[in-house]
């Protein structure tokens, strides 16, 4: 089995070109925010707490949503 690893090739020494295109599959992977959330160890209630706050926001950004896309009630 072959490692999961980027291949960024370098063209004509443009270096900086490369680097932006690494970071931008990065990011695009989620692999810094897996290497943040595994940093620390959180207890099993701690991750249900952080589940449930990250959920109850989506709902809320959700429903402003709703609410400026059908303007205000009155």
């Amino acid at each position: 089995m072959q490692p999961d690893a980027f291949t960024i090739f370098v063209r004509n020494g443009n270096v900086d070109g490369a680097l932006r295109i690494l970071k931008k599959k990065i990011q695009k992977d989620g692999i810094l925010f897996e290497l943040r959330k595994k940093e620390f160890y959180t207890k099993p209630s701690e991750q249900r707490r952080q589940k449930k706050a990250a959920a109850i926001a989506r709902n809320r950004k959700k429903q402003n949503k709703r609410v400026i896309s059908k303007g205000a009630k009155k």
